[in-house]
């Protein structure tokens, strides 16, 4: 990890030129902070700043009229442009669901192994907008029985806070109360910043590199479509995310809920980012339905028909086929190219089947794959604590280790893919069986 010396004083000599004033500078995050008017940041930069709106209304924001153009040494110049880059990935039913679960009782379905709750590790929580209140945690901890709440820490970046009251709340509530629920030894850490490009790398890597609090696992349940970003946000992006993965931190990410077009309007098929990246571990969508203690069917979710949703999952057309993927047979890319395949894993998403939570004093059920992320980000650092050590990128056990630790899903499809037997781009290798899997990784490093 770490900006090479010499690439930041090279930066440095490009901001004196330019009339830019540095305000700061953290190497081992590979950050330079830089400060000017509007026009210098113009001629560095060649680009022209404005106001834009999107098509559905949102804005206005300031913005670049085309991308920035960069010095050899630098990845991206990010906070120039301040457009929402990320949606949330949960929804909520717009029918009556047809059953719903506590986080306890799918810990229970999905085998997450006994004596194990998480304590010793600390979860890190990424969140672009919205809010809790302790009392809204007590209370719904207090309601499943759990007598010592977790402790949740609040933490603001490049101007983010805590700001219960708004929309993104439900997001903020189902991640704290699934990961409170099922790791409840467990410090959890949100760290809230901005709906930005620069907003959402600086949360991250803040995160990754938190040597006070020094999670073991970071849970992100926003995402856009792949092709949304530039490519420079997305490089930063891939920075933080590699970063977090050679600190020995796992990072499970949120695949989507619109399908295989990941809410596009071309008909062709999309994957979701940061979940495409290889270094996220990327939590696909299923329906589950119990029968008593154990699971009586799981398929696909997609609920498309009935506007209620589906599994992201695909191939992307901008990180090449991990080494861990070959051999599983990934399809080839919409462009052509030998691709990422997305998800990786998957766990209950379909909001007809969501979780039970606690949102701003409401009871509710709130599905999508934002509540895979936190259920897998709990099912990680109880392993963590069993083994006594941290999974980082886990990619590579996962696979190896193969569907003998995951219930195979094999019915369904999420718009362009089919379901299969082992992995699939609707639901990765499957849902967990964490018995199993604990002792598969355990059993890795024996």
């Amino acid at each position: 990890c770490g900006a090479e010396p010499a690439d930041l004083d090279s930066l440095r000599r490009f901001a004196g030129r330019h009339g830019l004033s540095e305000i700061g500078a953290e190497a081992h995050r590979r950050v330079l902070h830089l400060r000017a008017p509007p026009q210098a940041l113009e001629r560095a930069f060649g680009v022209t700043l404005g106001k834009y709106q999107f098509s559905d209304g949102r804005g206005p924001f300031v913005g670049c009229d085309r991308a920035p153009a960069l010095p050899p040494e630098a990845i991206a110049v990010l906070g120039l442009d301040r457009r929402p880059v990320a949606r949330v990935r949960s929804r909520r039913p717009r029918a009556a669901p047809s059953v719903t679960y506590t986080p306890i009782q799918l810990g229970a379905l999905y085998s997450f192994p006994a004596g194990t709750d998480g304590s010793g590790e600390t979860v890190a929580i990424i969140e672009l907008g919205g809010g809790f209140t302790t009392g809204d945690l007590a209370q719904y901890f207090r309601s499943l029985g759990i007598a010592r709440a977790p402790t949740v820490t609040a933490v603001g970046v490049v101007g983010g806070a805590n700001q219960p009251g708004g929309d993104a709340d439900g997001e903020v509530m189902l991640d704290i109360e699934v990961i409170g629920a099922l790791a409840p030894g467990a410090n959890i850490v949100v760290y809230f910043a901005p709906n930005t490009d620069q907003g959402f790398y600086e949360a991250i890597s803040q995160a990754a590199h938190d040597a006070a609090r020094k999670p073991s696992v970071i849970s992100i349940s926003w995402g856009g479509p792949e092709d949304s970003w530039t490519a420079a946000a997305r490089d930063a992006m891939q920075t933080a995310l590699e970063d977090a993965a050679a600190l020995g931190v796992t990072v499970t990410v949120a695949a989507g809920d619109s399908g295989s077009g990941d809410g596009e309007s071309d008909g062709q098929p999309h994957v979701d980012f940061p979940a495409s990246s290889p270094y996220a571990l990327a939590c696909g969508g299923t329906r589950l339905t119990a029968s008593g203690a154990s699971i009586a069917s799981e398929v696909v979710w997609n609920e498309t028909s009935a506007n209620e949703g589906a599994t992201g999952g695909g191939v992307s057309t901008v990180f090449p086929l991990p080494a861990w993927q070959q051999g599983i047979a990934v399809p080839k890319a919409p462009n052509g190219v030998a691709g990422r395949g997305v998800p990786d894993v998957a766990g209950n998403a379909d909001p007809l089947t969501g979780y039970q939570v606690l949102v701003d004093g409401v009871s509710e059920v709130i599905g999508g794959t934002s509540a895979v992320a936190p259920l897998w980000a709990a099912l990680i650092a109880r392993c963590n604590q069993k083994l006594g050590r941290p999974l980082g990128d886990v990619h590579a056990a996962l696979y190896q280790i193969g569907t003998r630790a995951f219930r195979d899903i094999t019915q369904g499809n999420n718009g362009a893919y089919q379901a299969a037997t082992g992995w699939d781009p609707c639901t990765g290798l499957g849902t967990p069986n964490g018995e199993a899997l604990l002792a598969a990784l355990a059993a890795l490093k024996a």
